[in-house]
């Protein structure tokens, strides 16, 4: 079942994505892009129907010091966090389809 995607912010980082025993999949995103409300419902489905990956939503105006220390430039960003590291990044709105070609052969990694 989709649902919302939980927040994650600059103060809960480190315990929610980093130091997860799970990947991570942040999606880097702000309300005033439209790409970003694009993705958005595909991940929602995507974290309803994968147990593999936990799927979280970072909102880059409200969480500055993260969205630099990642060098997150454009938006959407969605980064995969693996073992505490970057693992995988994915660039701009895409197809479903197309996300989960680019996480499965890491997450099977």
């Amino acid at each position: 079942m989709a649902g919302k995607l939980p927040d994650v912010t600059d103060a809960n980082f480190q315990s929610e994505v980093l130091d997860s025993g799970d990947p991570v999949l942040v999606d880097f995103w702000a309300p005033w892009c439209g790409p970003c409300r694009v993705v958005h419902p595909i991940l929602e489905e995507m974290s309803g129907e994968r147990s593999d990956v936990k799927i979280v939503s970072l909102n880059i105006d409200d969480n500055q010091q993260v969205t630099g220390r990642f060098d997150v430039l454009s938006i959407p960003t969605m980064i995969l966090f693996k073992d505490g590291a970057e693992a995988a990044r994915i660039i701009g709105a895409r197809p479903k389809r197309s996300i989960e070609a680019e996480l499965d052969p890491v997450l099977a990694a």
